[in-house]
């Protein structure tokens, strides 16, 4: 079990499911010491309203997430270099997270989490889908950080 590091970096593809349900769970199981944001390679997708479904089960609101990209988040002045730990939840997202920090020395870590989108044909399959994916998150985080603070 590791220190909470004071800043962390989520990244997925689009930072419409992994990456910003990663956000939400570490916010709420470790609290505001930790500054936590979430990218995506690209970002050409919403939130997506399953993922905010499974994150309201436990109390964690994601509906006024806004998604973006490595690029936009340079724009707006968040230096990807003022990070301690990057954490790239698709194998895109540790592709561009690695070129993107070659100079810095900065941790990037792979964590392999299912991206839940297009699976399951109903509405419940797709919400399990979802918890799947949320449960995986969730399970790396209290390996790595242990026992959430609160919840």
């Amino acid at each position: 079990m590791e220190e909470l590091p004071q800043s962390v970096l989520f990244c997925c593809d689009h930072n419409a499911v992994r990456s910003p349900m990663a956000e939400g769970l570490m916010k709420k199981f470790y609290g505001t010491g930790t500054y936590v944001q979430s990218a995506g390679v690209k970002n050409d997708m919403e939130i997506d309203g399953f993922c905010i479904s499974v994150c309201q089960e436990l109390g964690i609101e994601l509906s006024r997430h806004r998604s973006r990209s490595f690029d936009e988040m340079e724009q707006w002045g968040d230096d990807l270099s003022s990070f301690d730990l990057i954490v790239a939840l698709s194998p895109a997202s540790q592709r561009r997270a690695l070129e993107l920090t070659r100079f810095f020395s900065l941790d990037v870590e792979y964590w392999p989490i299912m991206d839940p989108t297009g699976l399951g044909e109903t509405r419940d399959a797709k919400l399990d889908s979802y918890r799947q994916s949320r449960d995986q998150i969730i399970q790396r985080l209290v390996h790595r950080w242990g026992e959430p603070k609160e919840m």
